[in-house]
């Protein structure tokens, strides 16, 4: 690339330091189809009355309706007060804040974002946030791996298979092992047996409610990790603890979710907020940046960087991750939404959540060649058998305007006849009664 000065020989010499012979053995992992051969195709550019004039034309193709979609990312209300703080200059057009004496303003909401997810998730620590929900297992699993120096990581069949794809891309397959599902709950006895024949492991992930909806037992896995001196993930939905267990009662060393429902617009899958929090013991081997909260030398309050484990300071290549900044305005509406929902708005939230979930799931049971695929507790999701191609009644639903939700063999096969079904708080009574009445009429 002619904008970096590096000459033949400086470039042989990094190939030679590690270990290939040329950049395009660098490019290797990359499947062949999916690299670039020649210069894309790129329209030419437009005036700023073409662009909106553009902008307004695909704006228009954007189709609304019912959703009953689910898997990581949901339909939740979001405050107005959320999007009109995070719209303010000081907020949306802020960098990171490398020089925290001038960035008092983000370190504040940094500070109560930390305070308010370790409050919920009854943990000791929590950082100023990750990407993702997938991202921040993986970054839990280094966490663990740098504690213990092990380096095989055991996840539940059951947690979002995005978040263990992410594991493995980490990691490499090889380092993963995958605790298998009986009747839709992960296998106890399957963990003990592994953790009998395997003596490097790093740690055990688990997601409650797990992919398919389904509420673990966690504190009977807790108890069977840690009796081996192992290190507990937990994956909570973080929408369902104003209601359920935090993560911290589960007897999790680390907790770790995506925070979409927390004020974050679904956008077409992204961006998220990944949330790792942690007990104390972990603190140091934490990825990212932690907020703390200080005085100055007139006793006045201030908020600093109180450890910034990053490649860019100090740490270099011994750097807990190379993961050099977080989702900072994700992060501030998370913490806006918080606020104003408080304790027993969130709450409120769960509970309707869970009963409409429970209602659906009830009628949709009452239609002939329907029925629940597991009968277990679950919160606001769930899988139904369906009488035809699961693939079929979603495509079918969706010329009525109902996002029907995902056909569970997008993501495990041999699943064809069952679809995985959200409810939240959004879902009034007559598009419920408009689902039932659509699916019990589709053929």
């Amino acid at each position: 690339m002619p904008f970096i000065p590096n000459t033949d020989k400086d470039r042989a010499e990094m190939f030679a330091k590690i270990g290939v012979k040329n950049f395009e053995a660098l490019l290797a992992p990359i499947p062949e189809h999916l690299r670039l051969k020649e210069p894309l195709n790129i329209p030419q550019p437009l005036s700023e009355m073409e662009v909106k004039k553009l902008l307004h034309q695909l704006a228009s193709n954007n189709v609304t309706g019912i959703s009953f979609m689910g898997a990581g990312s949901y339909d939740h209300y979001i405050p107005s007060l959320v999007d009109y703080v995070i719209s303010r200059p000081e907020f949306y057009t802020a960098y990171t804040p490398y020089q925290p004496e001038a960035s008092q303003g983000t370190l504040q909401t940094i500070y109560e974002y930390q305070s308010m997810i370790c409050e919920l998730f009854n943990m000791d620590i929590a950082n100023a946030s990750m990407y993702d929900g997938g991202s921040a297992v993986a970054e839990a699993c280094k966490v663990a791996s740098n504690a213990n120096s092990k380096t095989t990581f055991l996840i539940s069949e059951g947690v979002n298979p995005n978040y263990r794809n992410c594991v493995e891309t980490y990691f490499g397959k090889k380092k993963v092992k995958i605790i298998p599902l009986k009747n839709g709950q992960t296998d106890i006895e399957a963990i003990k047996e592994i953790y009998a024949k395997n003596k490097d492991i790093a740690c055990t992930v688990i997601q409650s409610p797990n992919f398919l909806g389904i509420l673990e037992p966690v504190k009977e896995i807790s108890s069977a990790v840690h009796s081996v001196n192992s290190i507990f993930i937990g994956v909570p939905l973080p929408i369902s603890l104003g209601m359920l267990t935090p993560p911290g009662e589960w007897g999790a060393d680390i907790a770790v979710a995506e925070g979409q429902a927390f004020g974050i617009s679904q956008a077409f899958g992204g961006p998220g907020l990944g949330i790792l929090s942690c007990k104390k013991d972990f603190v140091r081997s934490m990825p990212g940046r932690i907020i703390g909260q200080t005085q100055d030398s007139q006793g006045r309050r201030g908020f600093v960087m109180t450890l910034q484990t990053r490649e860019q300071h100090i740490k270099r290549e011994r750097a807990t991750s190379n993961i050099c900044t977080n989702e900072g305005l994700c992060a501030i509406a998370a913490c806006v939404y918080l606020t104003v929902m408080g304790p027993q708005g969130l709450k409120e939230v769960g509970e309707l959540c869970y009963n409409k979930a429970h209602y659906l799931a009830k009628r949709i049971c009452e239609i002939e060649g329907f029925k629940l695929v597991y009968e277990k507790p679950f919160f606001n999701e769930f899988v139904v058998s369906t009488p035809i191609s699961a693939e079929k009644i979603v495509n079918k639903l969706a010329k009525k305007k109902i996002f029907a939700g995902i056909p569970v063999s997008e993501f495990y096969s041999g699943h064809k006849n069952e679809l995985l079904i959200a409810v939240t708080e959004k879902r009034t009574k007559e598009e419920i009664e408009y689902f039932i009445e659509a699916l019990r009429n589709v053929k």
